[in-house]
This record gives C-alpha cells, sequence and structure tokens, in this order.
C-alpha cells in the first residue's frame, strides 16, 4: 500500500520530474496557456501557484530563488507582469479545463491557464 505517497512519478527519476515541472512552468508563463495531459496539468498546479506566490514577496531572496529555477525571460515574466496581476488574490492562480482525449494514445487532455 501507498500511504502518504504524494506526487506523480511519470515514469521519470526526480531530476527528470523537476526539469519536466520547470518546462511547463516556462511553457504557462510565456503563453499562459497550455494544453497537456490532466495528470501533467494537476502536478503543474501547485508547482506554477507556489512560484506565484513567492513572486508576489517581491523581495532579493525570492527574485534569487525565482531566477535559480526558472530562465531569466520567464523569471523577469513572472516577477513583473503576473505577480503583479495576482498581487491581492491569495491563491487559485490556475485553472485546469479538462478537453478530451488524445487521439493517438487516448490520454486525457486539459488546458492549464491563468484565471
Amino acid at each position: 500500500m501507498n500511504h502518504k505517497v504524494r506526487g506523480r512519478k511519470f515514469k521519470r527519476d526526480s531530476a527528470q520530474r523537476k526539469a519536466l515541472m520547470i518546462s511547463l512552468a516556462e511553457s504557462i508563463i510565456t503563453r499562459e496557456r497550455i494544453k497537456t495531459t490532466t495528470a501533467k496539468a494537476k502536478e503543474l498546479s501547485p508547482f506554477i501557484e507556489k512560484l506565484i506566490t513567492r513572486a508576489k514577496v517581491s523581495d532579493l531572496s525570492a527574485a534569487k530563488a525565482i531566477h535559480g529555477t526558472l530562465s531569466d525571460v520567464s523569471a523577469k515574466k513572472l516577477l513583473g507582469e503576473i505577480a503583479k496581476k495576482y498581487e491581492k488574490r491569495n491563491g487559485g492562480y490556475t485553472r485546469i479545463v479538462k478537453v478530451g482525449e488524445r487521439q493517438g494514445d487516448a490520454a486525457e487532455m486539459s488546458i492549464i491557464e491563468f484565471v
């Protein structure tokens, strides 16, 4: 039994999972809406929301942590535009909308976007 086991593995080791989440986070920050599998969207949502909450603090240590995680272009957009957009909102920055199954392998697809 898998009691208290949190998160999905996606058949990847921990470094690959971290790289996947960073890549998806950069995509959603630059495009503000991406289409991916539902499982990946559900894992991405808390990851990106923690980054936004960190960016809202807007101090030097938060900026360094975000620049250490994301690329420069994504970090600047997150700290500049997106953090200011959600300044008065307490959580719930993303929305997941299910859009059906992918034709090739019938994986359940979703659109994850900023609210």
